[in-house]
């Protein structure tokens, strides 16, 4: 478990109504956005971030702990393809939640 080495490029510290871009090499976009209350992680899942191209699964892992991925739609089957490799599974996709 855990075959995925990731490399750590910082810390950014933002104030409320601050936001961060990450941009893709295939030029999407996912904002993170600091509240008073914490963060939204991402835009809208069913509006926004589908507008750029993502997915957005639920996913488990083996160990039972939860985590939130946000997929480029034409990149699904390797997804798919971590997810075997980790011993991982999607519970529901959120972006195609009503």
């Amino acid at each position: 478990m855990g075959s995925v080495s990731i490399r750590d490029w910082g810390r950014i510290q933002l104030d409320t109504c601050e936001m961060i871009t990450i941009k893709t090499k295939s030029g999407r976009n996912c904002d993170i956005t600091a509240t008073d209350w914490g963060f939204y992680l991402g835009s809208s899942l069913n509006a926004r971030l589908k507008r750029e191209g993502f997915k957005v699964a639920l996913v488990r892992n083996s160990l039972g702990k939860f985590f939130i991925n946000v997929v480029e739609k034409d990149k699904v089957s390797l997804f798919e393809e971590y997810l075997i490799q980790e011993k991982s599974r999607v519970v529901t996709w959120l972006d195609e939640q009503s």
